[in-house]
């Protein structure tokens, strides 16, 4: 199984060698808060029956769709995706931008994380990397549970939420996003990061299966 693979590969790596890699992701916030779960009201004995569950449509009033980087000492800026990711959005408002002055921040050993959504995997993207001589880490497909910017969107959601008041519209939203993702103390970040190690041993006590993360 390649996630038992890839944890096996890398669970002896040091911290200075996690503390080169980008950490990159994308997600969505809603204008409305929906943790996406669907609630269940049933008094003792009820089974759940279709008259005790309430449907929610996810991101009611609309959503916004961001994405980022973060590393052990950086971070890129919060990018606001509009549309459709495609290719060459990746390549020239993403990497070229964002990922291409961290990856020199960070030093020539420099790698850039990023799953396999076919916009990242895509020929031009692929040749940009080559070209700019920017090293990416393999990663097995389905492993949100293995990448640490996962906890930094909820993070981020957090502080939206406890922070301030709900946002009026999606411009609103964006701008609370953007100032709360600056706010994030950087060790806080660094946290996450330094949690590879444990995500590695986990998966492969599990035999390549979830972790809790």
């Amino acid at each position: 199984m390649a996630r038992l693979a890839w944890s096996t590969r890398h669970l002896r790596w040091n911290r200075q060698q996690w503390a080169q890699v980008l950490f990159s992701d994308e997600s969505r916030f809603g204008l409305e808060n929906d943790d996406g779960r669907t609630r269940v009201w049933r008094r003792p004995g009820e089974r759940m029956i279709p008259a005790c569950v309430r449907e929610r449509r996810a991101y009611l009033g609309g959503s916004v769709m961001v994405w980022a980087g973060i590393s052990e000492h950086h971070r890129t800026a919060l990018y606001h995706v509009r549309g459709n990711l495609n290719a060459l959005i990746y390549r020239d408002q993403i990497l070229r931008p964002q990922v291409l002055p961290i990856q020199r921040q960070i030093g020539p050993h420099a790698v850039l994380q990023d799953d396999n959504a076919p916009p990242h995997r895509a020929r031009v993207v692929d040749a940009f990397l080559q070209q700019v001589q920017i090293n990416r880490m393999d990663w097995p497909a389905n492993s949100p549970d293995m990448n640490p910017t996962e906890h930094a969107w909820d993070m981020l959601g957090r502080r939206v939420r406890e922070n301030h008041a709900p946002p009026a519209n999606l411009q609103q939203l964006l701008v609370l996003l953007q100032q709360e993702w600056q706010a994030i103390p950087q060790a806080n970040l660094a946290n996450i990061v330094h949690s590879m190690r444990d995500r590695c041993n986990e998966c492969r006590q599990n035999c390549g299966g979830y972790t809790h993360y």
